[in-house]
């Protein structure tokens, strides 16, 4: 992608009224747009990191035996009376009449939705077990919008249901949708804190929450500074009592944010909404569900609150919008320009997601714009250096300088994207 051609506005003061870094970073570097209080545009800029970390959540759901589909936003609240969530969630709940009269919301999950789906069309032991998922916009009227996209009226969320015939059978699928969230989490350059919690308004007697710390954080954990365990905050909590798992380090309590919560719901949604299926026997049993949720877009805040400097972003590699940045500090040198191009080709030829800056700006601009939108690896193509046949690759991460003959850098590059 050459910059030139690119839709890619960034700001060079801190946008007012943003309180996280990944807010004002996210509206500097020109990843999203607020139309309103908690109602985000994505540019293309956001849009491709948002695609990326989508991307690894569809291959971890998939090799976890999950399938694909899509449900609607628009749902009927006669769903949603018939398990009593209309009245729990009814703070939040987008509310409308259609043109026929008829009572419907904007989806805020899809529970209901998935459970009158499977209702439909399981109806032996035979079609189970099952798991089916989706990446989906949510709504909700939260009363304070925060932190940007981290608490939003308009979000991004992967949501995943399992159903089967017994709890063994759920026991089964949601250790492999835990396992497979720490696997999406890892490759997403996160490290979360998982905790047993509690599971409010979604039901079951089971569910565990994936946190990050973070200063802007609405949650808060309990971690021990020696074994590093954790656990939910619980009442009666005293800062700096001894850990019982290690009985070496103090406990302490952290903010963090959530970012993904998986549920053991039983019967639940099925007794509600009668989703039964016969037996081997032949008679009528409730599926057993589970559920498990992942906030996709605020997982792009969280990346950024994890991974940032004062000059900007610091993607993780598998999630960057683009590979490499290609600078060419002279845009009126031919040599510098002509290089530039030639290395972009191979990267287009490569499958390597190149952005060429080959705007008529200073140095000084491309730099401080290429540190905001965060891409690891620049490769910075000057006069002098290129006199003596010689580039430089430079880590956004660790700010290594690589000096390399030009003739080597595509090599270099293919070696260290490799290793991702």
């Amino acid at each position: 992608m050459l910059w030139s051609k690119y839709f890619l506005p960034t700001l060079k003061e801190i946008p007012i009224g943003t309180e996280a870094v990944s807010h004002q970073l996210s509206l500097r570097a020109g990843l999203v747009h607020m139309l309103s209080a908690g109602v985000y545009c994505y540019l293309p800029l956001g849009l491709r990191v948002l695609k990326r970390v989508e991307n690894i959540i569809r291959e971890e759901m998939n090799n976890a035996g999950a399938h694909e589909l899509f449900l609607t936003c628009l749902q009927p609240i006669d769903l949603w009376q018939r398990t009593g969530r209309d009245k729990t969630l009814a703070e939040v709940m987008i509310r409308f009449k259609d043109n026929k009269g008829k009572q419907m919301c904007l989806g805020p999950t899809h529970e209901e939705v998935i459970t009158d789906l499977v209702r439909t069309y399981v109806q032996s032991y035979r079609q189970l077990p099952v798991t089916l998922y989706q990446i989906q916009s949510k709504f909700r009227d939260e009363l304070r919008t925060r932190f940007g996209i981290v608490r939003a009226c308009e979000f991004i969320m992967k949501d995943a249901y399992s159903f089967d015939v017994d709890k063994e059978g759920l026991n089964k699928n949601y250790q492999l949708m835990y396992q497979a969230y720490k696997n999406i989490f890892k490759r997403c350059g996160l490290n979360p804190i998982i905790v047993e919690a509690d599971s409010g308004a979604m039901g079951g007697d089971l569910s565990h929450e994936f946190l990050i710390t973070a200063p802007i954080g609405e949650d808060h954990v309990v971690q021990c500074s020696s074994c590093l365990d954790a656990q939910g905050l619980k009442e009666g909590f005293q800062e700096g009592s001894k850990c019982s798992k290690c009985g070496n380090g103090t406990l302490q309590k952290q903010v963090a944010i959530e970012l993904g919560h998986i549920f053991q719901l039983g019967t639940k949604y099925s007794d509600s909404l009668e989703a039964l299926y016969l037996d081997v026997d032949g008679k009528r049993k409730p599926i057993i569900m589970g559920c498990y949720g992942i906030g996709v877009s605020r997982m792009i805040a969280a990346i950024i609150e994890a991974s940032h400097d004062q000059a900007g972003i610091i993607w993780p590699s598998q999630v960057a919008p683009f590979d490499v940045e290609i600078l060419p500090l002279q845009a009126n040198d031919p040599e510098s320009m002509s290089l530039a191009q030639n290395y972009y080709q191979e990267f287009l030829k490569s499958g390597i997601e190149a952005l060429m800056d080959d705007r008529d700006e200073t140095a000084g601009r491309k730099f401080n714009d290429a540190d905001l939108i965060g891409v690891p690896w620049k490769i910075i193509i000057g006069k002098r250096k290129l006199a003596e046949g010689l580039v430089e690759l430079k880590s956004r991460k660790t700010q290594e300088v690589i000096v390399l003959r030009k003739e080597e850098l595509v090599a270099k590059v293919r070696e260290l994207l490799s290793k991702v």
